[in-house]
């Protein structure tokens, strides 16, 4: 068994550099379509650790989710565009946040209804499904370490947030022909689209980086720079018992210093792929965290999809509702909906199923999820604390 952390890490970048190649692969990406690379970054540190290839207990996974955690989402938010998102207008908004707020209340529902199968100290994962629901997959890693949330308890979580999503996507492009039929119920105000193609068309125009070992320098330099800045605020601040630690404050906090240096000079780092950098540290944070959980942990999966399945019920009746009471078309429901389930990866390909030349709103809309997912999630874990 390997138990020196310095070959622990070295394996850990081994998996993520191969599990990375071959998504990213052109023969070989093929195979990541169903169980994307994120699951396989997560599930064979957990392997190797089951196995005992490397050991599950060892103070270099305590490190690196420690610091490398909030430096990564100081770089994966500095390029959001503030001003983009809010041109999308009131009924894209508003139906994002219909949608997450049906997240939440049908996390607490599920959560609620399941616990007597599943056990009371699943409230901290549903709270991290939560945030994955609301956000994406560095929310859920975010909540999962501001709220501590047990590795038993994360393991299976991982296994939901692989499975209902894709199948949800899925839904979403069938019914992609019951748009004219939906929007004519609704009396849709499709003017909306209009408005919606003006607005985003200069964030399509932008895009693209090139890594550079100086930028990724600089990058690195600023992501530790503000993730210890925020380790150094949330000393000085007020702690609640068993609600929030000086982690989670960490946490909140560096969500913010992402957000303000969104708005500097420093987001020009992005031009040499700054976020893709954040993904790199996020993910290996995630290897740390597959390596200290077992594949016992997962066992209660099935009746986790289940409970899962019942929260995106209750988010459906939300988006209908919403949908409705604003005469929203029905692109913005799937848009808004594939942007809270979904998140980036999978948002863009749903509106433009329903809309061509649109996909930029739901990458727009998810990335408005990754910015409040991680509060969301820690909100929501704490009413399901409260059943």
């Amino acid at each position: 068994m390997i138990t020196h952390p310095l070959l622990i890490v070295i394996v850990l970048v081994t998996i993520e550099a191969l599990v990375l190649g071959l998504s990213r692969h052109e023969r070989t990406k093929r195979y990541f379509e169903l169980l994307p690379a994120v699951f396989w970054i997560y599930f064979l540190p957990m392997l190797a650790a089951t196995c005992g290839l490397i050991a599950t207990k060892s103070p270099v996974y305590g490190l690196i989710t420690t610091w490398l955690l909030p430096a990564s989402l100081v770089l994966l938010l500095l390029p959001v565009d503030i001003k983009a998102i809010l041109r999308l207008g009131p009924t894209a908004l508003a139906m994002f946040f219909i949608g997450a707020a049906g997240i939440i209340a049908g996390a607490v529902l599920s959560f609620a209804l399941f616990k007597p199968l599943i056990g009371g100290e699943f409230w901290s994962g549903f709270g991290a499904l939560s945030a994955s629901w609301t956000g994406g997959s560095a929310n859920m890693i975010a909540v999962k370490e501001a709220l501590a949330v047990p590795d038993a308890v994360f393991a299976p979580m991982v296994i939901v947030d692989t499975v209902v999503p894709y199948l949800w996507m899925g839904i979403m492009i069938a019914m992609v022909g019951l748009q004219p039929a939906f929007d004519r119920w609704n009396r849709a105000d499709r003017a909306i689209l209009e408005h919606l193609g003006e607005s985003t068309l200069e964030h399509l125009a932008t895009g693209g980086s090139r890594r550079t070992p100086a930028g990724i320098g600089l990058a690195l330099g600023v992501a530790f720079a503000g993730g210890g800045a925020a380790h150094l605020i949330a000393r000085q601040l007020p702690l609640v018992k068993d609600v929030v630690t000086p982690y989670t404050w960490t946490i909140m906090i560096v969500t913010v210093i992402g957000i303000l240096l969104s708005f500097s000079p420093v987001r020009k780092l992005e031009c040499s792929g700054a976020s893709r950098t954040g993904y790199d540290l996020l993910y290996f944070v995630l290897t740390a965290i597959g390596a200290k959980a077992s594949i016992a942990s997962i066992g209660s999966a099935l009746v986790l999809i289940a409970a899962g399945l019942l929260i995106v019920a209750v988010h459906v009746v939300f988006s209908l509702v919403g949908a409705r009471l604003l005469r929203a078309p029905m692109f913005l429901v799937a848009a808004a909906s594939q942007a809270n389930i979904g998140g980036v990866a999978s948002a863009p390909l749903v509106a433009e199923v329903y809309h061509p030349g649109l996909a930029s709103v739901g990458l727009l809309l998810a990335i408005l999820g990754n910015i409040v997912g991680t509060w969301l999630g820690i909100f929501c874990a704490q009413l399901c604390r409260l059943v």
